[in-house]
């Protein structure tokens, strides 16, 4: 990922959001999945009983006046991806600051992030903290005592907060313009996709130390998790899925996909890889085969700009960021069967 200058217009942009809102207080007492509207700096609550959207989160910087039942301040700036604690009952927002729905070739020099943690019933800021560095997402570690969060700089770095008192106990040296930071499915191990240094770093979550760097494809973004004790990475120049074995923390396979993905998901039910086509607003799947190679399947049209998947059941919902939509998909006939307008750029979604 290369170094852009931060353009007027960007900055004027982002100026613009910085306006004083009002969060008041909720009560999503429902099952329900979280949706970041990046442009919007809001979250959609919707209702997966009814899918519909219930509740609506304003996301604020934690300045201004707190008072019983809201909270006022600034917008949030671009909120990114989004995370659910192991008790169910915070989310941890990240705000980089920045538009990065058209991909991530570019960082910005010298810009600060953010992450918000949240009440997940009343959608009431619990802490808002500052990075000294933008940020790409953070994200609980699997016992929920700690948030983890990358710095999106040259002299990459994972930060790693108490998430209950919020200070920093620790810094962990990783490779260049890290961006998600995730867990595998058994807790055992921490992953960095480093986009500048073309490979991944794997963690231990109770030491803090280095067990490997991977090489994998050209910017990678995340190592996606999946409940087969494999990581899935999106490669977004490479234009290739990486498959990391956690037990090896080695690639084993390496799937060529002809265009830039968005976001990756395993579907252990299914067997199956979905891979997301912004640009072509599609849903890719591959099926695990008896050997565990990842076999192609087919392709289905959701909306403009699609990106994170979340699955539930027999149900998928896609966001798609340039139809500032969720699609509501029926996993065994792969198509969608509902629409769900949401606010301007849907990236980062989670369900409780």
């Amino acid at each position: 990922m290369r170094k852009i200058v931060i353009s007027i217009f960007t900055m004027t942009l982002v100026g613009c959001m910085d306006m004083d809102s009002n969060q008041p207080q909720l009560n999503i007492n429902y099952p329900a999945a979280y949706v970041v509207n990046g442009e919007s700096s809001t979250v959609s609550v919707i209702n997966l009983s009814t899918n519909t959207v219930s509740d609506l989160i304003q996301l604020t910087d934690g300045s201004g006046t707190q008072m019983q039942g809201m909270n006022m301040g600034k917008s949030l700036a671009y909120p990114h991806h989004i995370y659910l604690n192991a008790s169910k009952t915070q989310v941890a927002i990240a705000a980089p600051g920045m538009d990065l729905s058209a991909g991530h070739a570019g960082g910005m020099a010298g810009m600060k992030g953010k992450f918000a943690v949240l009440d997940a019933t009343t959608g009431l800021n619990v802490k808002v903290i500052e990075t000294p560095v933008m940020n790409h997402n953070a994200v609980y570690s699997s016992n929920g005592q700690e948030i983890w969060t990358s710095q999106m700089d040259e002299a990459g770095k994972v930060l790693v907060y108490d998430a209950t008192t919020f200070a920093l106990k620790n810094t962990i040296v990783v490779g260049k313009e890290p961006a998600e930071v995730t867990f595998s499915s058994d807790g055992t191990v921490a992953l960095v996709a480093n986009g500048m240094s073309n490979s991944v770093t794997a963690i231990n979550p109770a030491s803090k130390v280095i067990l490997a760097t991977i090489p994998v494809g050209m910017n990678p973004v995340g190592a996606w998790t999946g409940a087969d004790a494999r990581m899935y990475v999106d490669n977004e120049d490479g234009q290739t899925v990486s498959i990391i074995d956690v037990k090896t923390l080695k690639v084993v396979e390496t799937v060529v996909l002809g265009f830039k993905p968005g976001f990756v998901a395993y579907q252990s039910d299914m067997k199956e890889m979905w891979v997301t086509d912004p640009k072509a607003g599609k849903v890719h799947w591959w099926t695990k085969d008896a050997t565990g190679k990842m076999l192609p399947s087919g392709a289905f049209v959701t909306a403009a700009g699609s990106h994170a998947i979340a699955f539930i059941d027999m149900t998928a919902y896609v966001t798609n960021q340039e139809a500032a939509s969720v699609s509501v998909v029926d996993m065994m006939q792969h198509k969608v069967i509902k629409t769900i307008s949401v606010g301007k750029k849907p990236n980062g979604i989670v369900i409780r």
